[in-house]
């Protein structure tokens, strides 16, 4: 019975919720609809907020209200995980009040909800450069902000979902490995140069990356390879290349989980360049 009068209550208090809110949406009384929507807002009501919102804003704009409720329609998107609205109401707010009292907020919130909207590193980038833009801009207007150092971590691990991108192109091009061309030419290629241009990209862009010993070990990998499959007149210069290229992993990572396959590598990489390897008979 305790139950039944429980719910009893409860379903009465969403109608007359229902019932209230029904009476905001309908009302001309814009301060009344104004502070209905603040109260829903504190609530944590944001899709309600954000409805009246919607409609209040081309009303309340050049009002003492204009500003709050821009940043709070924002706001309400942001708390409903709608990140790309949410981005595009706080650039609204920034642009519109440059000197606003929410200005260092809306820029921070614009660049955070563009950061939790990044796809993965497989996937295309283009939010992730604008996230990373976003965040950059709020650490220039705002160097001593509270937010700065929390703006940095998300502009570095927005960087490394761009290394791991590259990365994965790099290791694609290496995985291809080998090609043949057009029957008619009969000619053959690889990709391995394709793989080390694009990794050395990645650390000339991105030198302090947490990736750089995958990174390194690809560039070794592929240097190898495609000096092995070189013509004759190329392959003891690529040979030496790669031997150059080891030494520059091992000094920099001299206890490497990679090491034995390096120092493999290097091993059957020094026969050709000190001539224990006869490259004519291959």
């Amino acid at each position: 019975m305790k139950r039944y009068i429980m719910a009893v209550l409860l379903f009465a208090g969403l109608l007359s919720s229902c019932g209230e809110y029904n009476k905001v949406l309908k009302t001309t009384d814009y301060e009344y609809k104004y502070e209905a929507a603040k109260s829903y807002f504190a609530k944590g009501q944001n899709s309600r907020a954000a409805t009246i919102l919607e409609e209040m804003i081309p009303i309340l704009k050049g009002t003492a209200n204009g500003e709050e409720s821009l940043y709070m329609l924002a706001m309400t998107y942001y708390n409903q995980g709608d990140f790309v609205t949410a981005s595009h109401y706080f650039n609204t707010y920034y642009t519109t009040y440059p000197r606003g009292t929410y200005t260092e907020l809306a820029r921070f919130f614009c660049g955070k909800a563009l950061f939790l909207d990044t796809p993965e590193p497989r996937l295309d980038q283009s939010s992730t450069y604008k996230a990373i833009s976003e965040l950059q801009m709020f650490m220039e207007y705002f160097p001593a902000s509270s937010r700065k150092d929390i703006a940095q971590s998300m502009i570095f691990e927005l960087q490394d979902k761009l290394v791991e991108k590259e990365y994965l192109s790099a290791k694609l091009y290496y995985d291809l490995g080998s090609y043949s061309g057009n029957a008619s030419y009969s000619s053959t290629g690889n990709n391995y140069l394709a793989s080390i241009i694009t990794a050395q990209n990645v650390l000339n862009d991105y030198p302090y990356t947490k990736m750089r010993e995958e990174l390194m070990i690809l560039i070794l990998r592929a240097k190898y390879h495609m000096a092995k499959e070189s013509v004759l007149e190329k392959k003891e210069d690529r040979m030496r290349e790669t031997v150059d290229e080891y030494y520059a992993f091992i000094n920099e990572f001299p206890e490497s989980k990679y090491l034995k396959e390096a120092e493999d590598i290097h091993k059957d990489a020094s026969r050709y360049v000190t001539g224990e390897s006869d490259i004519y008979a291959e």
